[in-house]
């Protein structure tokens, strides 16, 4: 099981972006870097011309230009539930879907999955 590791402050970013949007969803694709087991988390990236709603955010992944080191995405989801959706799913862009949960305050409001939905350990750094 790959593990996934969080640059503390970017997190607490992370997760200030998903307040200021509330009760929308919102989106951001994250950089990093993947070493076997590990994926390093160090940089969010706002993708042009990204939508949100009260059910769902998104981008068009045509205008992303070309960037190997977007290892996935972060989004949140005002309703709390921690689990990704089909369209999430399907969705997916890049190795891991992070999902930041309503009240968007802690290290136990952010749950990572892999792009088939299994869950990974998540640490901060």
């Amino acid at each position: 099981m790959k593990k996934v590791l969080f640059d503390k402050k970017l997190l607490k970013e992370l997760l200030e972006a998903a307040r200021k949007s509330f009760p929308k969803e919102m989106i951001l694709l994250l950089r990093g870097k993947v070493k076997k087991k590990e994926i390093f988390v160090n940089e969010f990236v706002v993708p042009p011309m990204f939508f949100q709603g009260f059910a769902s955010a998104g981008f068009n992944p045509y205008l992303i230009p070309m960037d190997a080191s977007i290892i996935g995405s972060v989004h949140s989801h005002p309703s709390g539930n921690p689990n990704p959706s089909v369209a999430d799913l399907n969705n997916a862009y890049g190795f891991v879907i992070v999902i930041l949960t309503y009240p968007f305050l802690s290290v136990e409001d952010v749950h990572v999955y892999d792009r088939k939905g299994e869950k990974l350990i998540k640490e901060t750094v």
